[in-house]
């Protein structure tokens, strides 16, 4: 191993596309970024340009090689971590986009998915590690494929491709022009079998989607052919490819049983890592979910995950749709001011619940508000929210694993809001640690996959003794006011769902 390789990674999630090059100690440096806009045209539907999210990637890829190639550093392959369900249907001849993506915060099939779950449900918790769910991208290609004169041709013509994000980029950037995806990914589309690394293929049939669309299961860390030079001006090989959440556990240093990760992006996503063993109750809840974890070397490790799908996606929407703060960094530093909301509460459901029941037709809402609230008051009870939220997301992990929490590290971009964690750290009662160079965890993630078989590192630890803690965050508040603000806060959930059930009924 010579001290200049380094490994190309791509950390492509839903607000924003990132690149950067990773080194045999850990460091992430040359990164470059563009923010992607997501669009909502009506209530349920979240979608993407996926020809424009090509475009930024392929920027910033490009960007991040000038500057690593003027640094002296040599990349030897590449990695790539994509958000997980979003799904895209393309042109294998022009290479371009036939509808745009679905984005993995989608529901605008859960009416039609509700009807299936009945029948289905039994049968998905025991394969699958979880039910029907809210959004299917298989289901979500199906309809287009009857609706879509494009898609439709595409398909009598043979030239029709699916996938999700990472089988769009693969495709695009591997010399082999195969449609492939990951456990990672595959498991966040409701239809891997955990325990076999297969589809469960009798559900893709019941979906309605042609069995000869389904990309190519590989491992996370495995062999996706070379780059091709048109596309990047390297010729390197394609090492690892995975969910970015999971690929920021694994940069965190997460992959122990016991080990629990909050990845703060456009949602938050809070991960508890069980080992090679499914969890106690693996597809008991319809809102804590199986993960693969990570599979390579033939062994596929698990997690269970809950989610709150709009925390980062909620600040923007705060700042740039309603105008009520400049940034995000402007909200934590108001939250910071105060010493508490005073009674002012926000639910972070802008699409819907997941914690403590899954209720897609939920929404976020301000509460407690009065002539003397301030604005710091509602930052307060912004950044509050979403403690409280993870904090449910943490109990119902542990839950269905039937394992206690050992540790909870944090990453992502809201975990540089110091106010944000040690509210976390209070709501939990569990210390919060934040890694250096957090925000980046997914890249070194990624790059740990594609280069613990020799290339940089020997095994997946050597690459974990590189992740250095930066701060530690203790919670300050004894259980007697533990739990009564988390009491407090689920009187309010409760209240919001009573509210939907009322609304349904009328």
């Amino acid at each position: 191993m010579k001290r200049q390789d380094v490994i190309l990674a791509i950390d492509e999630g839903t607000s924003g596309t990132r690149a950067a090059v990773v080194s045999a100690d850990g460091h992430v440096s040359c990164q470059h970024y563009l923010a992607l806009q997501t669009d909502s045209p009506r209530p349920g539907v979240v979608e993407q340009d996926a020809d424009l999210l090509l475009e930024k990637t392929l920027v910033v890829c490009r960007a991040t090689l000038q500057e690593a190639a003027q640094a002296g550093l040599r990349v030897a392959a590449l990695a790539v971590a994509t958000q997980r369900a979003t799904a895209v249907l393309w042109d294998s001849v022009t290479g371009r986009a036939l509808a745009p993506a679905m984005v993995w915060q989608d529901n605008r099939y859960a009416a039609e998915l509700e009807q299936l779950c009945a029948q289905w449900n039994p049968h998905l918790r025991a394969s699958v590690g979880r039910p029907c769910g809210v959004r299917s991208p298989y289901l979500w290609a199906a309809h287009h494929l009857r609706e879509t004169p494009a898609v439709a041709q595409a398909w009598e013509r043979g030239r029709l491709l699916f996938g999700t994000i990472d089988t769009w980029l693969l495709w695009h950037l591997s010399d082999r022009r195969e449609a492939m995806t990951t456990p990672t990914i595959a498991t966040s589309c409701n239809a891997y079998v955990l325990a076999e690394h297969r589809y469960a293929l009798d559900w893709i049939d019941a979906l309605d989607f042609p069995r000869t669309l389904l990309p190519g299961l590989r491992q996370d860390a495995d062999d996706f052919g070379r780059t091709r030079m048109a596309q990047l001006g390297i010729d390197v090989p394609i090492l690892a490819c995975a969910g970015d959440q999971l690929a920021g556990a694994i940069g965190l240093g997460c992959l122990d049983a016991g080990q629990a990760m909050c990845l703060h992006g456009t949602g938050s996503f809070v991960d508890l890592l069980v080992g090679s063993s499914l969890p106690a109750r693996s597809g008991q809840s319809d809102s804590t979910l199986t993960m693969t974890a990570r599979r390579h070397a033939g062994v596929s490790h698990f997690s269970v995950e809950t989610f709150v799908a709009t925390t980062g996606s909620l600040l923007n929407w705060v700042c740039d749709k309603l105008h009520w703060f400049d940034d995000a960094r402007q909200i934590s530093a108001l939250a910071a001011s105060v010493p508490s909301s005073r009674g002012v509460s926000f639910i972070p459901a802008l699409t819907g619940l997941r914690v403590p029941q899954m209720q897609p037709d939920a929404r976020a809402s301000l509460s407690g508000v009065s002539m003397s609230t301030t604005q710091a008051e509602i930052a307060h009870a912004i950044l509050e929210g979403i403690a409280h939220s993870v904090s449910a997301c943490v109990d119902a992990n542990s839950d269905i694993a039937g394992i206690p929490v050992t540790t909870l590290t944090v990453g992502g971009g809201l975990s540089g809001s110091d106010v944000l964690l040690q509210m976390q750290a209070d709501l939990t009662g569990i210390p919060i640690q934040r890694m250096h160079e957090t925000d980046r965890a997914s890249l070194r993630g990624v790059a740990y996959l594609a280069g613990a078989s020799g290339l940089l590192w020997d095994s997946m630890e050597q690459a974990r003794a590189t992740t250095t803690v930066e701060a530690v965050f203790e919670p300050r508040i004894g259980s007697d006011e533990r739990l009564q603000r988390r009491q407090q806060w689920h009187a309010r959930i409760e209240a919001e769902l009573r509210h939907v059930q009322q609304f349904a009924t009328h």
